[in-house]
């Protein structure tokens, strides 16, 4: 198994993508951006292994994103690979219009039910036009679903649905070198936090789904995590109980805001969580806010009306445990 990094300046650092080779099928995971830099890059890396990119026999995603799906297509078109994705991902990776304007429209009603202002949602907008080259071509996609087992190059896989930071996100379970091991995307990231209500509009009860998805890893038992950026995480379970209880800290912030407030928009509250946004961020700020937000109305401690939320007076926050 060798692992690639890839140049990607927009999301969470340079992107990590997998060759699997050997005995079985060349297999690589996740792909990085749809640019012809990246293509290089990987392509270089592949000759330095000894491969070519018309040698893969299959492309195994994590996710739909297009810094870790864009170069599929092309590869797809290259080699022949088949290109496998959870089926929830499935449609957007093979560029199915109907989906992909389903959720741009989710994506626009959700800009205004979270108070973003008309000038922020113009720079998003444009933002996401300037960058729609890194999505790259469509590719023909074979669907997985959780339980299903892949071959990837001599391992055998299970995919292990992990949604979350998208509805489609999976994990690649093997046993390799007497270890347990998984191929995490960005379900789990080694020093960021992945981005829960914005990365994808398409989940609902977005901060819930992700904080499940951290228990499944837990009890995954893993001795290391791939993920889709930077390097190995060598204790997961430890890693996925820090990342919820860091949701859990974030939680007791959107209340401190809306004690200090009296009322906010996802909007207001993204400001005070962190400041002046710009660029993706725009996006992923709010929807952070809103997952949480969403998640305490669920739970009865604020309740909604129109854009807004407010703590419910009789409501206990200290109750609301999410780590």
């Amino acid at each position: 198994m060798r692992q690639i990094q890839l140049g990607n300046t927009e999301f969470e650092g340079r992107n990590s993508v997998y060759l699997l080779a050997g005995d079985g099928p060349t297999t690589l995971v996740d792909t990085g951006v749809g640019t012809d830099g990246v293509y290089d890059q990987l392509a270089a890396e592949l000759a330095d292994a000894g491969y070519e990119t018309g040698d893969l026999d299959r492309i195994v995603l994590t996710h739909f994103h297009e810094d870790h799906a864009g170069l599929a297509g092309r590869l797809q078109r290259e080699s022949g690979a088949d290109v496998f994705v959870h089926e929830a991902d499935a449609p957007l990776v093979a560029g199915d219009a109907d989906a992909r304007a389903a959720m741009n429209e989710r994506q626009r009603e959700l800009l205004d039910e979270w108070g973003m202002p008309e000038e922020k949602q113009r720079e998003l907008l444009d933002f996401l036009d300037m960058h729609d080259d890194i999505r790259g071509e469509p590719a023909d996609v074979t669907p997985v679903v959780d339980g299903d087992t892949l071959a990837l190059g001599p391992h055998e896989a299970e995919v292990v649905h992990l949604p979350g930071h998208a509805a489609g996100l999976a994990g690649y379970l093997v046993e390799r070198e007497g270890r347990r091991e998984a191929f995490v995307g960005d379900a789990l990231l080694p020093k960021y936090t992945p981005n829960v209500g914005g990365a994808d509009v398409r989940v609902e009860r977005p901060l819930q789904t992700y904080l499940d998805s951290l228990e499944r890893i837990e009890s995954l038992d893993l001795d290391r995590a791939w993920p889709g950026h930077r390097g190995p995480i060598f204790a997961p379970t430890l890693r996925a109980r820090d990342i919820a209880g860091h949701h859990a800290e974030r939680t007791e912030r959107v209340v401190d805001v809306l004690r200090d407030r009296g009322a906010a928009t996802p909007w207001e509250v993204s400001a005070d969580l962190f400041g002046d946004l710009h660029a993706i961020h725009v996006l992923h700020g709010p929807g952070e806010a809103y997952a949480h937000l969403d998640h305490l109305d669920h739970e009865g401690v604020v309740s909604r009306s129109g854009r807004e939320y407010a703590l419910v007076a009789d409501a206990d926050a200290a109750d609301l445990r999410l780590d």
